[in-house]
């Protein structure tokens, strides 16, 4: 038999499309209008003075004796650290402010190392039962 040449075949090259550019449109500007002038308004009259400072806060609810260091959201505890020359008892009435909290209660437990105690001294760090959230930095007020 007889062996046949295999034709080459030729891969017809595809064309790339001609790349058609958009015409744009031109659109007719509007002719531009004068400004209308409006009649001009007394500068010092007219305005009203800028308030030079905020408002004052509200003075404080009584003599401070504290800072919040840390809160134990489950339990409801604030740990509190006492002023220079501060004592605290159980019983006495405590207003704590801060950034977002403001309340008012009796103080109920004390505890200082995980022992209860009657009252607490000047420095010390101690553990006493919040009704409400309180947060690092508020301060801790005695009420009279």
């Amino acid at each position: 038999m007889a062996t046949r040449k295999k034709a080459k075949v030729r891969k017809k090259a595809k064309r790339k499309a001609p790349v058609v550019k958009k015409k744009t449109l031109k659109v007719a500007k509007k002719p531009a209008r004068k400004p209308v002038r409006k009649a001009a308004k007394p500068k010092a009259a007219a305005r009203k003075p800028k308030p030079a400072m905020p408002p004052a806060a509200p003075p404080p609810p009584g003599e401070r004796i504290g800072v919040v260091t840390h809160y134990y959201g489950n339990v409801s505890v604030a740990i509190v650290k006492l002023d220079p020359g501060v004592t605290l008892r159980v019983g006495d009435q405590i207003h704590i402010r801060g950034h977002t909290s403001d309340f008012a209660q009796r103080v109920e437990s004390l505890q200082v190392e995980h022992a209860q105690v009657s009252e607490v001294g000047p420095q010390d760090d101690f553990g006493m039962k919040v009704k409400d959230h309180v947060r690092e930095h508020d301060v801790v007020y005695r009420v009279k």
